[in-house]
């Protein structure tokens, strides 16, 4: 198993703390089993958001290792092709476009 990050060391230990007080203070228990119960929930809580914080790079690498295997979105110059029209050129009555070659554009 990896060691956790910085960030998610913090992200888990603030969980902890702010759902432990925003617990004791909307249930206003006083009991000592209340209390228990409140610090291993958001103990549970910290856990659970700490493991699931996403690593550094992790999207990218994910991402990398699926175009390899040839899985998952594509760049999108290889999975689309756009087509240009271009305007047709119109041919002046009697001039051939050989003829033309050499004259200057206006």
């Amino acid at each position: 198993m990896p060691r956790p990050t910085a960030a998610q060391l913090a992200y888990g230990s603030a969980t902890v703390i702010f759902s432990t007080l925003a617990m004791l203070l909307l249930s206003q228990t006083r009991t000592g089993v209340g209390i228990a119960v409140i610090a291993v929930a958001a103990l549970a809580l910290g856990l659970l958001v700490a493991m699931t914080a996403p690593l550094p790079g992790a999207f990218h690498v994910a991402r990398r290792t699926a175009r390899r295997a040839g899985a998952g979105p594509q760049p999108a110059s290889t999975t689309r092709t756009t087509t240009v029209r271009l305007p047709r050129q119109r041919t002046h009555a009697g001039v051939s476009s050989e003829a033309r070659v050499g004259e200057h554009s206006r």
